[in-house]
């Protein structure tokens, strides 16, 4: 995907270049957030920083690895050039700000947001003659809508998850602790092919059920237990998200049934408000819409959906103060849910890729069933 980096970062100096922000227009851009780097890059060193310089040149500046020969050069297929930092105690954004200098830059875009105040000040002290301006959340932005073979890579993420999932349903599952399962089936997402989990997964059974955080315990499983599993792969830095409930036991009593309903019918309902041009709040409020008339919406919880990518719960937010719209080729996901205190509750998570309705509207990446499952 190198010629797509080269892309990417073109796209990112147009974009500074062109900037009416408050901070003023960029002649060379340092790019310090580790996914950022990634998505400009497609590489993810430690501690590294990225320079998009005045001179036309890129140079991707990492921390210095007595170990590892120093990369001083261009790579054939790109023109991003590699080098690290002489001393283990240099700072890579610093050595950035300094590169930015020597090849003619008078303006440097930063992500205020990512650098702490000490960081900040040591650019502004080792370069005192070049005018920082905030990038804000460009690399962001430009992130949200993605190409096919990014949507190609979560798709993979998707499959490796359902695969891992379908499997820990197979096996005995009563007696066993959340923390127990949640180590299981981050196991088998690296079988099947993962780098690793998504993000830390969570089980939760019983009262735990539900929450849309839950931190996995030693509770075991237990006959007539509401299970809620939340887990999801990383493949080759996409990340993907699935949520599913099920009953442990020969059949779930009726107040499980009922509220198994009412979260599928709003997950449903936030799954078909997904098109190109809605605004986020809306597909928020067509979720929220259907437990609120059962009297569920103070445990709706703050969002939605959110989207995905080389992080989970970036851009876009689907809540209900969510500003702008959905574009073509924006994958989110749509995850209600309603926690019962002392009895437990319903999450019902899925990934899905925006798409118009005359390419047969949002693409469903996470496949496992969504019917109430008696394990």
């Amino acid at each position: 995907m190198s010629e797509v980096h080269v892309v990417r970062r073109s796209q990112l100096r147009e974009r500074c270049a062109a900037s009416a922000a408050p901070g003023g227009q960029a002649d060379a851009v340092l790019v310090s957030r580790p996914a950022n780097i990634r998505y400009l890059t497609g590489r993810s060193p430690r501690g590294a920083a990225l320079l998009l310089g005045a001179d036309g040149q890129d140079t991707l500046i990492g921390p210095a690895e007595p170990d590892r020969p120093c990369d001083d050069g261009s790579h054939p297929s790109d023109d991003l050039r590699t080098c690290e930092l002489s001393a283990p105690d240099g700072d890579t954004a610093v050595a950035a700000a300094d590169l930015a200098v020597r090849t003619g830059a008078r303006s440097l875009g930063v992500e205020e947001y990512h650098l702490t105040v000490a960081r900040h000040r040591a650019l502004a002290s080792v370069a005192p003659g070049l005018r920082l301006t905030d990038l804000a959340c460009a690399v962001e932005q430009q992130r949200v809508v993605k190409d096919e073979e990014e949507i190609a890579a979560l798709r993979v993420a998707a499959e490796i998850t359902d695969q891992a999932l379908g499997e820990l349903l197979e096996s005995i599952l009563v007696g066993r602790t959340e923390r127990h399962l949640a180590l299981e089936l981050e196991r088998r997402l690296i079988d099947h092919g993962a780098e690793g989990p998504a993000f830390p997964t969570s089980v939760a059974t019983g009262r735990h059920s539900g929450l849309a955080r839950h931190k996995p315990t030693d509770r075991r499983v237990e006959e007539g237990d509401f299970l809620t599993v939340r887990l999801g792969a990383r493949y080759r830095g996409y990340r993907c998200q699935i949520g599913r409930t099920f009953v442990i036991g020969t059949a779930p009593e009726d107040w499980q049934v009922d509220l198994y309903d009412l979260v599928f019918a709003a997950q449903r309902a936030g799954r078909e408000a997904l098109t190109p041009g809605v605004a986020c709040s809306g597909v928020d409020r067509s979720a929220r819409r259907v437990l609120a008339s059962a009297g569920y919406g103070e445990e709706a919880g703050p969002v939605t959906g959110h989207g995905v990518g080389l992080e989970i719960g970036e851009d876009p937010q689907l809540s209900p103060a969510a500003m702008g719209k959905l574009d073509d080729r924006v994958p989110v996901t749509v995850q209600p849910g309603v926690h019962v205190p002392g009895r437990g509750g319903v999450r019902i998570d899925d990934t899905l890729v925006v798409r118009p309705q005359a390419d047969g509207g949002p693409e469903l990446l996470t496949i496992t069933t969504k019917e109430l499952l008696a394990l």
